[in-house]
């Protein structure tokens, strides 16, 4: 039976694998706007006003995620407003970074880019939660066209100073191997709720009424593999739990299933059914 998950919960740090890290340091420091929050060797954290967004560890060489494999879509970094995503787009703009895409979701607008080493990158605003409109249990989003014009207008002429207080990770987006799999780990299991189904091929779940803070497709093929080890990546993204009851029902109840977990002093280290990380921990 399905259990619901706790409504304060929320995505963490996402850990990647990269090829470079002073490359990957310069992209995410210059271009998006980060700061080196701690260094170790071959790793480095790096976030937003002190708040940890992302956890590289440097593998020489590695190459990037086939096409058809399961891992990440997309990790998704949330700003605080408006202004502080045209920012963002006027940076991306005088640095002459590629956009990959960018989109009006209704719930939100987002912009889209690879890192250097191909991992997808969502950069976005919420819209408030009293403009998002419901059909049939089920929040609205679309692909619509993104007034960047308006965006760009909406930063005016202050200096882009980098990414502002309040920049949180917002979501992840998942490649998986099968949907019902995919629905029985993360709704079954874990007890995020469903909040919209893209038929046939992609979920969005959430925890307290969020549009949401997992996304999973079957984009890469139904049955895609897990990439190689040595590819860069996703390493795991971390669901960051209220509190310690909270997260030692959860660890039982995946024991209870059979799922492998991996406890030490930074958290549970699980894999979902297509083999993607994720580190449970207390927030």
């Amino acid at each position: 039976m399905a259990t619901s998950i706790d409504p304060r919960t929320k995505i963490g740090p996402v850990a990647l694998k990269v090829a470079d890290l002073a490359r990957s340091e310069q992209f995410y420091s210059d271009v998006l706007g980060m700061q080196a929050l701690e260094r170790g060797s071959g790793t480095l954290t790096m976030g937003a006003a002190g708040i940890s967004l992302l956890e590289l560890e440097e593998r020489p060489g590695a190459r990037p995620k086939p096409t058809r494999a399961t891992g990440l879509y997309h990790f998704a970094i949330l700003v605080p407003s408006r202004e502080a995503l045209g920012l963002s787009l006027r940076r991306l703009a005088e640095t002459e970074y590629p956009l990959q895409g960018a989109a009006d979701h209704l719930v939100s607008e987002a912009l889209y880019l690879p890192d250097p080493d191909g991992s997808g990158i969502e950069i976005y605003r919420d819209r408030p939660r009293e403009e998002w409109t419901f059909r049939e249990g089920q929040v609205e989003m679309a692909t619509d066209p993104l007034d960047l014009e308006s965006l760009l207008r909406e930063a005016g002429d202050q200096p882009f100073s980098g990414l502002p207080t309040e920049t949180t990770m917002g979501h992840v987006h998942l490649h998986v191997r099968d949907l019902a799999e995919a629905e029985a780990f993360y709704r079954g299991l874990l007890g995020f709720d469903m909040m919209l189904r893209w038929p046939p091929s992609a979920l969005f779940m959430s925890a307290g009424g969020y549009h949401h803070h997992i996304g999973l497709n079957t984009w890469a093929g139904v049955g895609a593999p897990p990439p190689p080890e040595d590819a860069a990546g996703l390493k795991h993204f971390t669901i960051e739990l209220p509190d310690r009851s909270t997260h030692d029902s959860t660890v039982d109840r995946l024991r209870a299933a059979g799922v492998p977990v991996q406890e030490d002093e930074s958290g549970a280290l699980i894999r979902d059914p297509s083999q993607n990380g994720i580190l449970l921990r207390v927030a």
